[in-house]
């Protein structure tokens, strides 16, 4: 049985605007030569693959999270938003796919580097640790646990793949070889520069960044522009502080639920092997999915 819901937003479908692409979460549409139209769906991904059932108000999550995220972080970089209204340049009839999920935004030339910044081991991070004492050729101390605290924050960057390929990362010096030192040197600072201001607002509000990641455009000028989704579940590991403990994963606000269901989920008897067609979604992982990231907007933008 299907356990897509009548109120989500799988894929948005606009007549008035020509689509240049889909995204594992955000159709992109064109709006003229200088601006796009961003739309995030309710689409979830997880190990790269996207669910083929939706979490119903998730886009609309997203996109009021990153919203507010740009506006506590505008004053260390430029964003993208052109500051209009999304729904000003779709029809009438279009508006309700839009609303809330919509962002109208400058055309750039993207950076090709996704920006991580840890400030935690976990995930991949702490099995890198665990066999180099290193994250991303950065090394760390010894005696470092699972879901510790770094002694300062580090910049680990990543190759962008194509769509349904595996992000690869990279070390510093390969940014270097791909954007000159100079741009390497901004984007990394800029990184950094981010993710302490927000791990900072977030912590007041009960909340530990563990990790997010942050992309990046040239404007016509060359100048560095910070764009997509910001500091989303999507792109950010959200734990509750109250929760955390050392040597264990904590609870989460973002996907992290789903993606510990998909280690176990089967199909036909047998762990699912982390390539399409993924396993259905049960209600109740949906319902769960769902509460888990409307509670991470709610905690941070209301408290």
């Amino acid at each position: 049985m299907s356990a897509s819901l009548p109120s989500a937003l799988l894929q948005s479908n606009l007549h008035s605007l020509p689509l240049l692409a889909r995204g594992k979460v955000r159709d992109n549409y064109a709006v003229g030569a200088d601006r796009l139209l961003m739309v995030a769906s309710d689409r979830i991904s997880a190990f790269d693959v996207v669910m083929d059932d939706p979490i119903p108000g998730k886009g609309r999550v997203l996109t009021q999270m990153a919203l507010w995220w740009f506006g506590q972080l505008a004053d260390i970089c430029p964003n993208h938003l052109t500051g209009d209204a999304p729904e000003s340049v779709v029809a009438a009839d279009e508006a309700p796919q839009v609303a809330g999920r919509g962002m109208l935004v400058q055309r750039l030339q993207p950076v090709l580097i996704e920006a991580v910044v840890r400030g935690y081991l976990a995930g991949s991070g702490w099995q890198e640790y665990q066999a180099a004492q290193a994250v991303c050729g950065v090394p760390l101390p010894a005696g470092l646990r699972n879901a510790g605290k770094l002694p300062q924050p580090i910049y680990t960057p990543a190759a962008k793949a194509e769509l349904g390929e595996h992000d690869e990362n990279i070390t510093f010096e390969r940014t270097v070889e791909m954007v000159g030192a100079k741009l390497a040197a901004q984007i990394r600072d800029t990184a950094i520069a981010l993710y302490t201001r927000a791990a900072g607002i977030a912590a007041r509000k009960g909340i530990i960044i563990a990790d997010t990641k942050f992309e990046f455009g040239l404007d016509q000028t060359g100048a560095l522009v910070l764009m997509d989704e910001v500091l989303t579940p999507d792109s950010s590991r959200y734990w509750p502080a109250a929760n955390w403990r050392e040597g264990i994963n904590p609870p989460s606000y973002d996907k992290q639920y789903l993606r510990d269901w998909l280690e176990t989920a089967p199909i036909d008897g047998h762990p699912w092997p982390k390539r399409p067609p993924p396993p259905r979604l049960p209600l109740e992982v949906i319902a769960n999915t769902q509460r888990r990231y409307e509670e991470a907007l709610r905690v941070l933008t209301v408290g």
